[in-house]
């Protein structure tokens, strides 16, 4: 079972966007993946139309036990393997900001160790984390329980600045609570391919950021949209816009399950596991304490 968070710092980049992206193409690939709905807005959980539960994520954090979760845990409207851990407007009450939380930012994280040691019926292989626009204790706790965390980002002015304090929060949580968390990427949606701003932007994120950035960008076409209302997969809307958007997820989702391993959650690691962070299977990858080094190192741009 491979966790991924989505996350941006700041609202209407399109993070739920990609996440659902993210699931259509999990979707198309018959792998049974639960879509977890951090973000108290609920526009995840209202696009996959789930029927109403007994309990919610909410309650889930409160009391991260498998009766609860079984009761806010169900199938989406899309297919049956593909199930949605509903949100609710209540989650923002425990969406303190900061640092605050202390163990129970790691509730997610044993409610999913649940899923994944005594999973109902055939296991997931992928977890996605919608998460809130914002570096409070939900997103916290995300990156408590992720395996690989992906941002999502616009080719504007204020793309890089944002991707970097992300980046930090990330690094950050690796570092005090989850040093198995790995980098997704840097997604780029909305993109306009014939704007020069939109391609400044893109060469300023990839000298700062280097390879992070992900080679593939989402492009900005009225199909996400129209996909959306009609509660409907990417992948199953019929327009050449959404074909060209369902083939860009497919690539975005192998990146995310080419990452880092699937298996074992961020409570149940053994102590004397050495962690694989030699970047294997990466041209030229070598052995390195870290395969998120710190923020910074990314503003070098790379040579050769």
């Amino acid at each position: 079972m491979h966790t991924v968070a989505v996350l941006s710092l700041k609202g209407g980049v399109g993070k739920t966007t990609v996440a659902l992206g993210i699931a259509s193409a999990a979707l198309r690939r018959s792998a049974r993946t639960l879509v977890v709905d951090l973000d108290p807005q609920g526009n995840a959980t209202a696009s996959l139309d789930p029927p109403l539960t007994d309990a919610t994520l909410a309650d889930v954090l409160k009391t991260p036990r498998r009766a609860v979760l079984d009761e806010a845990i169900a199938p989406s409207g899309w297919s049956d393997t593909l199930d949605v851990l509903v949100g609710a407007e209540e989650l923002e009450l425990l969406n303190e900001p900061g640092r605050t939380g202390g163990r129970r930012m790691e509730n997610l994280a044993r409610a999913l160790d649940e899923l994944h040691a005594a999973p109902s019926g055939e296991p997931y292989e992928l977890v996605i984390l919608d998460c809130p626009p914002s570096l409070g204790r939900l997103t916290r706790s995300a990156l408590i329980a992720a395996d690989s965390a992906l941002l999502v980002t616009e080719p504007t002015m204020y793309a890089v600045a944002g991707a970097d304090r992300a980046l930090e929060a990330i690094e950050s949580i690796r570092a005090e609570h989850n040093p198995n968390l790995r980098p997704a990427g840097v997604l780029v949606n909305r993109l306009r391919p014939r704007s020069y701003e939109h391609q400044y932007r893109i060469a300023e994120l990839r000298e700062y950021f280097g390879r992070l950035v992900m080679p593939t960008a989402i492009p900005d076409r009225l199909a996400v949209q129209q996909a959306q209302g009609a509660c409907t997969p990417i992948h199953e809307w019929n327009s050449p816009g959404a074909q060209e958007i369902a083939l860009t997820f497919n690539m975005v989702l192998a990146k995310i399950l080419r990452s880092g391993r699937a298996g074992r959650h961020r409570l149940e690691r053994d102590p004397d596991e050495t962690t694989d962070t030699t970047g294997a299977g990466e041209p030229g990858g070598a052995e390195t304490t870290s395969e998120f080094p710190a923020v910074r190192a990314y503003a070098e741009p790379e040579t050769g």
